[in-house]
Parts: C-alpha cells; sequence; structure tokens
C-alpha cells in the first residue's frame, strides 16, 4: 500500500471533543469518521486491524469447538417478547414498526436469536454440548456514548452460545471459554486485561466474569486485593464493614442544626466523624413511583446496582415534595413518615452500631444517640454498599482492597436456563424425559478492544501497535523520494517486502521528513525502515521500532530476511 492513495487525512492538533487519548489519536490519525452520537465509519488502517482481531477470535473460538454462525440485525418483536426482554429491557433496545406494521428491533444482543436458530435442532440429548458464535453488528441506543470507540452505540462484536445438559457441563465449557479469552488478549497484544467478577445485569444467570484493560480513564470501577489477588467489579463486590459498638448508648436527643443538610456540613457542626452518622438516600422504582427509602452509614455511597438486584425493577432519584412527607436533608428512621407507597431498607453497614447523628425528620433538625437496635426495633440488613479502597476483601478478610480503573473489554455469563426456558428450548435426555438445556453466553467488542489497546499503548505522538493486530507490519520511508538513488532503493525493497508477504504501508511522498515521521508515529506501525541520501553514501537503510526499543543498521542485502525476522519474533512476543 502506498501511503499517498491511503483514504483518510492525518493531522497533528488534538481535536477539543476528544475526551481520552485513544479517541483523538484515532481521529488524528485517519482511524475513524464521526457519522453521528455514537457511531463512526472506519477507515483502512482500523478496518486491517479489527479484521486481525477476529481473525484471532475466530482462531480461538474454533479451538474450543466454537461453529460461527450470523443472526440477523434486525429481530421481529416478538422474538424478544418470547423471552420477556422486550418489555423488561429500557430505552436501550431501538423499536420500531416496518412497512408491514410489524414491530421490530434492533440486535443489541442475540440470546433470543441464538434459542431460536437451533431449538428444534437441539431436540436430543446426543446432540449436546455446542457452541455457536458470529462477528456481527449491533446497535445500543447508549445514552451517553463518549470515549470514540470505547462506548459507542453501533459497534461490531463477537457473541458466542452454548448449550449444555448439565450445570457441570456448562462449567467445564466456561473454564475453557476463560482460557480462550486469555489467549485472545495475549495474542492481540493487551497482556494487561484481567479477569473480574461483574454482576449480570439484563443478561440474567448467576456467575459472570469481565476482562478489563486496566487504564486510568476506564469507566468501570474494580476491586482488587494485593494480598489474595481477588478482583471484581465494584458493582459486584459484597462491602464489608466491621462496626464496634460504643461501651455505653447515649439517650436519644434532637439537636438544632441549621442549614445542614449534608453529612459533611453536619458531622462539621457536630463535631462528629461521617463513620458516626447515618445518611438516607431516596430513590423511586421506574415502574410504579414507589418510594424506596435507603439509609447507610454516612462515610459511605450506594451501589445502586445491588439496590436495582434487589429490588427487581430499576430505579431513579426520588423527586422529594411536600407531598411525599420527606424532609430533604433530614430524614431519619424514627418517626419516619412518608405518605405515598414506600419500602424502608437497611445496610449491613449499620449493624452493630450506635451512638449515630442521623436526621430528626423535620427541618433543621438531627437527632444524636441513635442506637438501631433500641430505636428502630428489629430490622433486615443487606448490602446496598460500594466496596471502598481500603475496605476488607470479601476472600482473603485483610484491609487490603484498591479502587482501580478499567475498560471493560469483554464478559462471560453462566445464563442457565433464562431464555432456554422463557422460549420453550427443550430436549428428550437418555431416558426420554423432556429437559430445559442450560446455556452460557461470551462477548468481546471488536473496536473497543482496538481501542483499548491503543490507549494502553501509545505515546503523545500516536498508537503503538503490537504486531499481530498492526495496520501493517513495516513502514517503508522514502526520504527525498526525488532523488532516483534513494526511489530507485525504496522501489526494490518494496516490491521485495510484498513478494516475501509482508503487509507493508510505503511512503514515497515528495514531503519533508518531518511530515513524513509524524504521520508515520499516528499510523503507528512496528518497525520503521529509512531510505534517504545520507543512509545510502553509508550503504545502510535505517531500522527502528515504533516504541523505541530498536534501532539499527541495516544491510540492504540482508534487509528483507531482518525484517521477516524481526516480524516473528515481535509477533511471538
Amino acid at each position: 500500500m502506498k501511503l499517498d492513495k491511503l483514504i483518510g487525512d492525518r493531522f497533528k492538533e488534538r481535536p477539543s471533543d476528544c475526551q481520552i487519548d485513544s479517541h483523538a489519536l484515532m481521529v488524528r490519525g485517519g482511524y475513524i469518521k464521526y457519522v453521528a452520537n455514537g457511531i463512526f465509519s472506519s477507515y483502512p488502517p482500523l478496518k486491517r486491524i479489527t479484521r486481525k482481531i477476529e481473525q484471532i477470535i475466530r482462531e480461538e473460538m474454533d479451538a474450543i469447538d466454537g461453529q460461527e454462525v450470523q443472526f440477523p440485525v434486525v429481530m421481529p418483536a416478538s422474538l424478544w417478547s418470547e423471552s420477556g426482554r422486550y418489555e423488561s429491557i429500557g430505552s436501550e433496545l431501538l423499536r420500531f414498526t416496518d412497512r408491514n406494521k410489524q414491530p421490530m428491533v434492533l440486535g443489541m444482543t442475540h440470546e433470543e436469536a441464538a434459542v431460536q436458530l437451533v431449538r428444534e435442532y437441539a431436540n436430543s440429548y446426543t446432540k449436546y454440548p455446542f457452541m455457536i458464535y458470529q462477528i456481527q453488528t449491533k446497535f445500543r441506543d447508549e445514552a451517553r456514548p463518549r470515549g470514540g470507540l470505547i462506548r459507542v452505540r453501533e459497534f461490531t462484536m463477537k457473541d458466542a452460545y452454548s448449550f449444555h445438559t448439565s450445570q457441570e457441563d456448562l462449567e467445564e465449557y466456561y473454564k475453557r471459554a476463560h482460557k480462550a479469552y486469555e489467549n485472545v488478549y495475549r495474542r492481540c497484544g493487551a497482556p494487561g486485561v484481567i479477569s473480574v467478577k461483574s454482576d449480570s445485569g439484563m443478561m440474567g444467570g448467576s456467575v459472570s466474569h469481565e476482562f478489563m484493560l486496566l487504564t486510568p480513564v476506564g469507566e468501570d470501577s474494580i476491586a482488587i486485593c494485593k494480598h489474595c489477588g481477588f478482583t471484581s467489579n465494584v458493582e459486584a463486590a459484597k462491602s464489608i464493614i466491621e462496626n464496634v459498638c460504643d461501651a455505653e448508648s447515649a439517650p436519644l436527643t434532637e439537636v438544632h442544626t441549621p442549614d445542614c443538610h449534608t453529612i459533611e456540613e453536619v458531622c462539621n457542626f457536630l463535631n462528629s466523624p461521617a463513620e458516626k452518622s447515618l445518611k438516607a438516600v431516596i430513590y423511586q422504582k421506574i415502574p410504579d413511583d414507589e418510594f424506596v427509602v435507603l439509609f447507610i452509614r454516612g462515610d459511605l455511597d450506594v451501589n445502586e446496582t445491588k439496590l436495582t438486584n434487589y429490588l427487581g425493577c430499576d430505579i431513579r432519584p426520588a423527586v422529594i415534595d411536600e407531598e411525599c412527607g420527606l424532609v430533604a436533608g433530614f430524614i431519619g428512621p424514627v418517626e419516619l413518615k412518608v405518605n405515598a407507597p414506600h419500602v424502608v431498607l437497611f445496610d449491613e453497614s449499620l449493624k452493630n452500631t450506635n451512638n449515630l447523628v442521623c436526621g430528626a425528620n423535620k427541618a433543621d433538625f438531627h437527632r444524636t444517640g441513635l442506637d438501631i437496635s433500641r430505636d428502630c426495633g428489629e430490622v433486615e440488613f443487606h448490602d446496598f454498599a460500594k466496596i471502598k479502597d481500603g475496605g476488607i476483601c470479601p476472600e482473603c478478610g485483610e484491609h487490603s482492597i484498591t479502587i482501580s480503573r478499567g475498560i471493560e473489554v469483554g464478559n462471560i455469563f453462566q445464563l442457565g436456563t433464562k431464555y432456554s426456558k422463557s422460549m420453550g428450548m427443550t430436549y428428550l435426555d437418555a431416558d426420554g424425559k423432556e429437559q430445559i438445556p442450560i446455556m452460557g453466553c461470551y462477548g468481546i467488542g471488536v473496536g473497543r478492544l482496538a481501542a483499548s489497546v491503543a490507549e494502553a499503548s501509545h505515546d503523545e505522538y500516536g498508537p503503538i501497535w503490537p504486531m499481530a493486530i498492526a495496520p501493517w507490519q513495516v513502514h517503508l520511508c522514502a526520504v527525498r523520494a526525488d532523488d532516483e538513488r534513494v526511489k530507485a532503493a525504496a522501489d526494490k525493497l518494496y516490491d521485495d517486502l510484498q513478494s516475501a508477504g509482508v503487509e507493508v504501508i510505503y511512503d514515497d511522498r515528495n514531503v519533508r521528513a518531518g511530515v513524513m515521521f509524524s504521520d508515520a508515529d499516528l499510523i503507528g506501525v512496528p518497525l520503521r525502515v529509512v531510505i534517504s541520501p545520507r543512509n545510502l553514501d553509508e550503504g545502510i537503510y535505517e531500522l527502528s521500532s515504533r516504541d523505541k526499543t530498536l534501532s539499527e543498521k541495516l544491510a540492504p542485502e540482508n534487509a528483507v530476511s531482518r525484517l521477516k525476522e524481526l516480524i516473528a519474533e515481535m509477533t511471538a512476543k
């Protein structure tokens, strides 16, 4: 490929609307073109990268007995109604009506289509186990697209679905899939990806893992124990709080706290630590607007995913007005009055506590000396809090939790019978009895993985692509291509490399060396060969690596063999 024919422009200035480096570099380097919010077109360099990622994924899925299929992008709403998700999923699912007045959906995931494809075929235990997968375009009407390809609405994804006759068989296959995912990330040049326990969310199922690429710009928070190796998405990690009761409980006393609405303001006013306070966080259920009054220790935050899972429905911050009876900023569990349907919940962080500060349920007043067991009667405690930095590890019990940021680059779920049961998929076992198959689900976002690799491996000048997924393997620069010797030598090397099967991008434009090298940095090819008048005077070519770890003089007669040797080494690495 000659650079002067490569579609897409490259430029030095960072776009003002790009929040993270990978987004900025992909725009500057001619990888993506904005079409609409969360929707991009791919220029040739990115298409070449994603094609290589897809091939690696195919090889690893085939190695665990996967069979590639293709599902439709557009599906009838009736298919999603079978599983119940047409009604349960919110506006992320794009719904529309076709010209025949039939309700349709644009696929954001394909569990329903997978079951529909095989439920007649897999009617006997002799057909199991099996796994089907596809690599295809999906659409999720994401509310807040960000970060270029990190969070988009339209995306290419590999999604796989396995079917089993026992939980034991699913668990064994789940391990194989987990290993295959590790292989994918290693081969794509993202060895820093870690597996973390996660919340299954709308996918359902009891066991799930996310694969996270650790980076400060990640949108997910990950709890990591340096002591035992425990990892979990903060949304799924259990929060363990150890409280020690004061020897004596003070009497419950009402105190005047004018203009103190927040925990910080109240604690500063009363000269009391936040961990000796109770705060109320108020939500409303989205289906019926029922109020949810959640009490939690004042220094902790609510994990809304845990709360949503407990309630079995979506929630939103409550609208508190005079009619509901709640007094915003002064809500407490004693003499609580709510003039509307409501539920009251207590977080486990309030177990074994006394002498707490809490709201008095009237404006400008709080109470001190709250003893939960004495003043609130018998209450049930549940885990609704976010695990915090320095918190207790759920595995080893040490105060060793650190919170890191990461980008989710894949996920796997043990779905159980959520979809096969609701959609009427059955098979006859060895005894002729009807059974419901058990499913697993395994996804990788292709474009997100490419962007995540760029986020993890770049410098101020551009991406540093790993050899295995780089758009080209060698970038050939003919500095002073108007010099006949340079042009002849560069043309010959270009032809020789192509004949040897090396992927090469060739820059023979008549531009300044600085422009040429700046473009080369933005394209990020692992190996660069420079041919210039000065080099030819010395009888050598200049060879360097994009990551600056290699720089050597290359004998022209050995150029092809040396480059092929390095390509093999860097691919293996």
